[in-house]
């Protein structure tokens, strides 16, 4: 059985958000445009610099991701929404997004089929292990999921990217999760970005 991993940017004060996400501002105010052009600049500026992280986040075999990463439609699917990536997300595999709103799978090109699960974390990531067979699955995000596994004790190994500024108030990681015992496996210094990587201890 593979690793349950979770690849995250966070700012130096551990914020993946600001307040006020929206659909034209999904990262809400992050300092700059709202679209995570500087909490993401790493990933979307430095990506040669980075290429090995970048691999890893998208080498597990199914992923899961919470309603919000997933788009910005609140309550029951209202209107059609595939997702933030366009017709070919990055993801090549099955994704599953919590939601407390059924909705049928949704595929896309490359590969990847949109699951929407309505009961819960543990339920999700059985699919998930389900569909990777001996591979890694990968918590996606945003932060309030992440802390839903960290909470549950579900992730395996824990993957910070962290830029180089703060917001001071939006959606952080670790809030409501009870004390945790990390074990360093890994950390680089690139120029936008420091990756640091964590064994969840049980």
């Amino acid at each position: 059985m593979g690793k349950v991993t979770c690849d995250i940017t966070i700012t130096a004060d551990g914020y993946s958000a600001g307040h006020n996400q929206s659909e034209d501002r999904p990262f809400g105010d992050d300092g700059g445009d709202g679209r995570g052009d500087r909490l993401h600049a790493w990933f979307s500026e430095t990506a040669e610099e980075n290429k090995a992280e970048i691999e890893k986040i998208t080498a597990a075999k199914a992923f899961i991701m919470g309603r919000n990463m997933f788009g910005p439609v609140r309550g029951a699917w209202d209107r059609p929404w595939n997702g933030w990536w366009g017709e070919d997300p990055p993801y090549h595999a099955p994704v599953y997004v919590l939601t407390h709103h059924p909705r049928e799978p949704q595929p896309m090109d490359g590969g990847t089929t949109f699951h929407f699960v309505t009961d819960g974390v543990e339920s999700a990531l059985a699919h998930a292990r389900a569909a990777a067979g001996d591979a890694d699955v990968a918590i996606c995000g945003g932060a309030t999921t992440v802390n839903q596994f960290l909470a549950a004790g579900l992730i395996d190994e824990l993957r910070l990217h962290i830029s180089p500024l703060t917001l001071g108030a939006g959606t952080r990681l670790f809030d409501g999760v009870p004390p945790l015992r990390l074990e360093l496996v890994g950390a680089r210094a690139a120029s936008l970005v420091t990756h640091v990587t964590y064994r969840v201890l049980t």
